[in-house]
């Protein structure tokens, strides 16, 4: 079975609660990065600066994950980042939670400056 071809297609597969969650965290990529394109890779969403991976993201039943976290990140959020670090370049977020929309956005100026320095 094919996975989905587009982030909207992806996002309408969803349970309407991730679908919500997911929908803020597909905004707040879209507000620091408005160049950024979307489009679907490894059956999951990203987002590309100049045809190179910025960001992931998913939705799961319990949580939704970003992809990837980077020494950087770490070194720079370390904090905000340590209770959701799981697994090699995993950030992962309770879905019973609020969706940490400062902290996205955060994230991908990070990811955004790593993008631009190489």
């Amino acid at each position: 079975m094919p996975g989905p071809s587009s982030v909207d297609e992806y996002l309408a597969e969803q349970p309407a609660e991730a679908r919500a969650a997911l929908e803020q965290i597909r905004s707040a990529i879209k507000s620091v990065a408005p160049q950024a394109t979307e489009g679907i890779s490894y059956q999951i969403p990203t987002f590309k600066i100049n045809g190179r991976a910025l960001i992931w993201f998913a939705g799961f039943k319990d949580h939704f994950s970003l992809y990837p976290y980077t020494a950087r990140l770490v070194e720079e959020l370390g904090d905000e980042l340590k209770p959701h670090l799981s697994g090699k370049g995993t950030l992962r977020f309770d879905a019973d939670k609020p969706v940490p929309v400062e902290l996205i956005k955060r994230i991908v100026q990070v990811r955004l400056a790593e993008a631009s320095a190489g």
